[in-house]
């Protein structure tokens, strides 16, 4: 995590008190193993999948995330602590133990956030899921509806680029919708193992089919080291599931510090405070998530 930390200029932001604290995070995935990082935080748990009450995570993908997002760090000393370690983690099985999923199981998820997203304080969603299947690549799409339904609510949706890349128009669904923030790996000339395939230069990158300019941010992607769905243990992962949770972790700081702002001034003041790498539009949005610069006043 020190090199993550370190390249998105993680700052000050705990010496100001800012943890998350206050703020609900959901998280759209595999589910969520009580890691001792987490537990004590996980606020509720839905499974659309087999529809069980106690939490599990039956692949290890969203327990990854959730730590990314708001691990405490206990089981490490802090070493590999997330960025938002007071947040309140809300986690909605949506994916099967191999990753995969049906777009219905998606969209009752956010059914399910929507509907419950005052009880539990939810301001954020956090989708590391994508789809490049055709028949979902357009703005008509019901994973793109889905979405954008959610984000019309006034929930910050956080959506993956996808793993897809480096061709343009590589972007999955529903990152390819143009009012969610979509988020590429910025670190992705590094050569990982991405479910079980080697890969470098894997990050989505527009435009859409539709002509719209995507990814809007990127935060590294490669190797993140986060919990396992095994007590007192972490694991290595890489793709832009990975760095979606990173830019959510750091929204939750944000809506710490500034809990009246809506999702289009979250947007705004990402564009506004990125950190501009000198790379194309399609391959880097608006430039890399600079924590310091986000949380400035």
């Amino acid at each position: 995590m020190d090199r993550v930390k370190k390249q998105i200029n993680w700052g000050d932001s705990f010496q100001e008190g800012l943890t998350g604290k206050g703020v609900g995070v959901a998280v759209l995935d595999t589910g969520v193993y009580l890691h001792e990082d987490i537990r004590d935080r996980v606020a509720a748990f839905c499974d659309m999948v087999r529809g069980k009450e106690e939490a599990y995570d039956d692949n290890s993908h969203g327990t990854h995330v959730c730590g990314i997002i708001g691990g405490s760090g206990m089981a490490s000393e802090g070493r590999f602590q997330g960025m938002a370690p007071e947040c309140r983690l809300i986690c909605v099985k949506v994916l099967d133990r191999k990753g995969n999923g049906y777009a219905s199981d998606v969209l009752s998820g956010l059914r399910w956030v929507r509907e419950h997203r005052k009880e539990y304080g939810i301001r954020i969603v956090n989708i590391s899921v994508g789809s490049f299947s055709r028949k979902v690549m357009n703005e008509n799409s019901v994973l793109v509806r889905g979405v954008d339904a959610a984000w019309d609510d006034g929930l910050v949706m956080v959506i993956a680029a996808g793993n897809q890349g480096p061709r343009a128009m590589s972007i999955t669904t529903p990152g390819i919708s143009r009012k969610v923030i979509t988020v590429g790996s910025s670190d992705d000339n590094l050569a990982v193992t991405v479910m079980g395939n080697r890969m470098v230069d894997y990050s989505g990158r527009g435009p859409t089919a539709a002509c719209i300019l995507k990814p809007d941010v990127v935060a590294p992607g490669s190797r993140i080291v986060s919990c396992s769905n095994c007590s007192k243990k972490y694991q290595i992962k890489s793709g832009t599931s990975m760095s979606t949770p990173l830019v959510t972790g750091a929204i939750a700081l944000l809506l710490e510090k500034y809990p009246e702002m809506s999702n289009k001034e979250v947007k705004l003041r990402l564009r506004e405070r990125c950190r501009d790498l000198g790379l194309p539009h399609n391959q880097q949005g608006w430039g890399l998530l600079d924590v310091r610069r986000l949380l400035e006043d």
